[in-house]
């Protein structure tokens, strides 16, 4: 059997089913190539009282862990929703092409602590992830399009940040990519460290943002243009 456990947004995040099975697994193992954890992973394994091999993207997408499920109980365990990201997904649907056992332990997302900025999740748009640029030679600006895309039906956009992209490079990547697009910015919405006691929320100009000691993890919401007057009021009081 395979399960793909969520963490939620901190160390006691797991849920009571998710604690109970990790008892019964002979191997645990720990996703860590999609997120900058707001805790270390001593600490985590303390807070399950489990031991856990970290794993990286290659060995997540090869054929290691269906080949283990094959013969025992296995558990992968992923900060946040166990599939928000799409190769956890590929990783369920390989599972069950090989006719290995599979069961999803849910835990709570980005997705769900962003409500807490006041803007409503029914008017969010397509999320999109912001990748970390190679000067000259890598500097995609395909997140921005989605935001345009979300901005014409009025939608807010969740922008997702590369693994180890730093606050002043990801707010200067984000100006570069809307000049390029031709896209105009106006506020945003900085979300750091979601769900845990150091949860933050900023609401101002990107040069103002660009000022504050921010840790990791973090995400970008850029509103929408036309706000409802309840999230202009959540929003001003950030």
């Amino acid at each position: 059997m395979l399960y793909l456990i969520g963490l939620g947004l901190n160390r006691d995040g797991i849920s009571g089913q998710g604690l109970s099975v990790l008892k019964n697994c002979k191997k645990i193992y720990l996703e860590g190539y999609t997120v900058d954890f707001p805790y270390g992973v001593a600490e985590l394994e303390r807070n399950l009282g489990v031991k856990m091999e970290m794993l990286d993207r290659k060995e997540v997408e090869g054929e290691r862990l269906i080949n283990e499920a094959k013969k025992s109980d296995i558990a992968l365990l992923i900060y946040g929703c166990p599939l928000f990201a799409t190769t956890h997904l590929t990783l369920l649907m390989d599972a069950r092409k090989a006719k290995v056992k599979t069961q999803v332990i849910y835990a709570a997302s980005v997705f769900d602590a962003v409500a807490e900025c006041g803007l409503e999740l029914y008017k969010f748009g397509k999320i999109t992830s912001m990748p970390r640029w190679i000067a000259g030679k890598f500097e995609p600006t395909s997140f921005m399009d989605i935001v345009k895309q979300n901005e014409s039906i009025k939608a807010h956009s969740l922008v997702l940040i590369d693994i180890g992209l730093k606050l002043d490079e990801a707010l200067l990547q984000l100006e570069k990519a809307a000049e390029k697009t031709k896209m105009k910015l106006d506020k945003i919405v900085l979300c750091s460290q979601l769900g845990t006691e150091n949860a933050k929320f900023l609401y101002d100009k990107i040069e103002k943002i660009a000022k504050k000691k921010i840790s990791a993890p973090f995400c970008i919401i850029i509103p929408s243009h036309e706000l409802h007057f309840m999230e202009k009021e959540a929003l001003e009081k950030l």
